[in-house]
C-alpha cells in the first residue's frame, strides 16, 4: 500500500504510539497516509480506537510476528 509518511514507534509503551501519530497526522494534509509500525501489544486496540475517536481512518492493519503494522489516512 503506498503512504506518504511514516511513522516507527517501535521500542514504545502505551500510550506513546498514538501520542506520536495524533502528533505526527497533525503535519499532514488530509487524506494522506501514515504507516504506523509498532511492536506494543497495546497497539493493536489503541490505534484503531484513536481513528475512530479522532475521524481518522483506519485503512490496514497487519500483524507480522511481533511487529504491527497500520495504514491511516488523516480526515
Amino acid at each position: 500500500m503506498k503512504y506518504d509518511d511514516n511513522l516507527d514507534a517501535t521500542g514504545l509503551l502505551c500510550p506513546l504510539p498514538v501520542l506520536k501519530l495524533r502528533k505526527r497526522l497533525k503535519t499532514l494534509a488530509t487524506k494522506q497516509i501514515v504507516r504506523v509500525i509498532a511492536d506494543d501489544p497495546a497497539a493493536i486496540i489503541d490505534v484503531p480506537h484513536f481513528c475512530t475517536e479522532q475521524g481518522h481512518k483506519l485503512l490496514k492493519n497487519q500483524k507480522d510476528g511481533k511487529i504491527l503494522t497500520f495504514f491511516v489516512q488523516k480526515k
